[in-house]
C-alpha cells in the first residue's frame, strides 16, 4: 500500500539530548524536599500545558528562590543546547521531502523543547507537540490533532487508500497508539532488531509508493 505521510517521534528518533541535566525533574525533586510528594499527573501537567520552570513551579507549589530559579534555567539552556539530530533523521527526512511524503512530528514535550526542534527541522509540513495540542500520546487525540494539521485523513489506511505511518522509540507510544486512529505505528529499536535505522525505513516507504 502506498505512503502518503510519515508522522515521526521526536526524541530517540529525530533528536538526542547529549547532555541531559532533567531541569523540570530537578524541580520536582525540590518540591519533594518541600514536602510535596510526587503525583501521577505532574509529568502530564508539564507536558500539556504552556508552562516555564518558574510557572510550572507555581503550578506545583513549589517555592523557588530566583538563584535557584536561574540555575534551573541554566541547566534548561544547556540541555537544549545539546539537542541534535541523528544523522539517518536528517538523511531520511530529506529523502522522503524530496519524493513528495508529508512529514509531521508528533510528540510529548514541555514547551522549551518545541521550538528547538522545529530549528533542527524546520520544514516539516506539521508538529503535533503535547503541550500545544493539550493531549499526550499514546491517546488518540494527539495523533488526529497532528493529522489535521497535517492536512491528511488517517482513517483511509482503513478503508484500503493510501496508508499514513508512524516510527518512533516507544511501543506503546509510536507502534501501538497510533493504530487507533489507522495509522500504521513502526517501533525503532536503534540498538538493533527490527526498524533500526531511519533511512532504511524511509527506503523503504518510498519503495512501496
Amino acid at each position: 500500500m502506498k505512503t502518503s505521510a510519515v508522522i515521526f517521534d521526536a526524541f530517540g528518533t529525530l533528536v538526542e539530548i547529549q547532555q541531559p541535566t532533567h531541569p523540570f525533574r530537578q524541580l520536582l525533586r525540590e518540591g519533594r524536599r518541600q514536602g510535596r510528594l510526587p503525583r501521577a499527573d505532574d509529568i502530564r501537567t508539564i507536558m500539556t500545558h504552556c508552562l516555564s520552570l518558574s510557572e510550572a513551579a507555581l503550578a506545583f507549589g513549589i517555592k523557588i528562590s530566583p538563584s535557584q530559579l536561574a540555575f534551573l534555567d541554566q541547566c534548561l539552556e544547556e540541555e537544549l543546547a545539546s539537542i541534535q539530530p541523528y544523522p539517518d533523521a536528517v538523511e531520511a527526512v530529506g529523502l522522503l521531502q524530496a519524493a513528495g511524503v508529508r512529514l509531521a512530528v508528533c510528540s510529548n514535550l514541555a514547551m522549551a523543547y518545541g521550538p528547538v526542534v522545529e530549528r533542527i527541522f524546520p520544514h516539516l509540513g506539521a508538529y503535533g507537540f503535547s503541550y500545544r495540542i493539550g493531549v499526550m500520546k499514546p491517546q488518540a487525540g494527539i495523533y488526529q490533532h497532528t493529522c489535521d494539521l497535517l492536512n491528511v485523513r488517517p482513517e483511509n489506511e482503513l478503508s484500503g487508500q493510501r496508508r499514513i505511518v508512524m516510527i518512533g522509540d516507544s511501543e506503546r507510544c509510536d507502534r501501538d497508539g497510533p493504530g487507533q486512529v489507522g495509522i500504521k505505528g513502526y517501533l525503532l529499536r536503534r540498538n538493533g532488531g527490527g526498524a533500526s535505522n531511519l533511512s532504511h525505513f524511509a527506503q523503504s516507504v518510498l519503495s512501496d509508493r
